[in-house]
């Protein structure tokens, strides 16, 4: 399980003003992008036209020895521009090299040969990188790390991409699994509230975009994504899905699948990926982890869902009635009694998709780190929609 959990973004003109630019500007949007030519700084030494535009953070400092590390973002890609975000963490040894998490556009572009994707293989004595998670080594824990972004585009391309926000979770997984309290206090306020949350089944595309992944099993992360996305009244009109292939309907979920789909991963279930997709679509969002349901409450109560990531064996959770290494979710409320409600797109349809686990197997199944995920979590909300409060000095969120 996370036994520690810290999350920190960098955002606005104070945020992307601080760090090393290269290249980069802070335009009047508050939002970072590329130095056009006209507006080249002659005290710094970095040619416009043939070096990278760049940005690195400062060094972020952890409170606790981190072992893993997940970015978020917003990004704005015109057609034919990207952005790589890379992490570089501090060790005892020193900095390690950069790390590249990520190659972001909310377009492919085949024709330029750009394409969403991460980059595999990525291994050293100090880290690893697991298509969307830095890992540090065993024994290379850090406690700093800097995140670099470098914005692209095509030979004819004039338009330029600009980000919004960059930020990274850091945590200290281990092994043990967590036994949940179950002396029936309401900690987080959110005992029988369910939010209406659209419902959404993943298994009505099984076998369909086979190059998005095939719909099914295979789609679990975006048909989550798309039930919050439609909670908050951000699905594109009917007009905009014209000519998506749907031939059992909800054509929002083969728009989502299109939409988060990682080229070298070759699936929809990126976590970074499906933030920065509802980030494009009028959402903040972020991807952090909690401790517990009492904190998953918190969110309930504000009003806000969460897409969680869960493991479980037949056994462990046989209300699902399927087993999973590796599951995404809609948390949509809690019972009077406190199980969890949720929207489970792994529902053979529509109609089965909202349901309840019992609270103690459900933790378990999200929380812990071996065969659950840590208690991953899509936290998103519209920026006038406040985040709950958050508990402790360790914020991760």
């Amino acid at each position: 399980m996370a036994r520690h959990v810290q999350f920190s973004a960098v955002r606005g003109a104070t945020g992307f003003s601080r760090g090393t630019h290269a290249g980069t500007v802070v335009d009047d949007a508050e939002r970072l992008r590329p130095t056009r030519a006209d507006e080249a700084d002659s005290s710094v030494s970095v040619s416009v036209s043939t070096s990278p535009s760049r940005w690195s953070s400062d060094a972020v400092e952890v409170p606790f020895p981190s072992t893993e590390a997940i970015l978020s973002w917003h990004a704005i890609t015109p057609p034919g521009t990207w952005i790589e975000l890379e992490l570089s963490a501090r060790n005892a040894g020193g900095w390690t090299d950069w790390f590249v998490l990520a190659r972001w556009t909310e377009r492919d572009d085949a024709a330029r040969g750009i394409r969403r994707t991460t980059v595999s293989g990525q291994r050293g004595a100090d880290a690893s990188v697991h298509a969307d998670t830095f890992v540090a080594a065993e024994g290379r824990a850090f406690t700093a790390y800097r995140l670099r972004v470098t914005f692209a585009r095509g030979d004819d391309v004039e338009a330029d991409a600009s980000l919004v926000m960059v930020g990274a979770m850091v945590s200290a997984i281990d092994d043990s699994t967590p036994e949940p309290e179950h002396d029936g206090a309401d900690r987080g306020g959110a005992r029988g509230i369910a939010l209406d949350v659209p419902r959404f089944s993943q298994q009505l595309h099984r076998g369909a975009q086979v190059e998005l992944g095939g719909g099914g099993e295979a789609w679990c992360s975006p048909t989550s994504t798309a039930m919050v996305l439609g909670f908050w009244d951000r699905l594109p009109s009917g007009e905009a899905l014209v000519g998506i292939e749907a031939p059992n309907g909800d054509p929002e979920v083969v728009w989502a699948a299109a939409g988060c789909y990682d080229h070298d991963y070759a699936g929809t279930g990126n976590w970074s990926f499906n933030a920065a997709f509802a980030a494009r679509n009028g959402i903040e969002s972020f991807v952090t982890r909690l401790r517990s349901l009492d904190e998953a409450e918190r969110f309930i109560a504000a009003g806000i869902p969460l897409v969680a990531s869960v493991g479980f064996t037949r056994d462990e959770l046989p209300e699902a009635g399927y087993v999973t290494e590796g599951h995404l979710l809609v948390i949509a409320g809690f019972t009077v009694d406190g199980d969890v409600v949720v929207n489970d797109p792994a529902a053979p349809e529509k109609a089965a998709v909202r349901r309840s686990y019992p609270r103690g197997a459900f933790e378990r199944a999200w929380v812990r780190s071996t065969g659950g995920s840590g208690g991953v979590v899509y936290v998103m909300r519209p920026a006038d929609v406040p985040l709950p409060a958050a508990p402790g000095e360790e914020r991760s969120w």
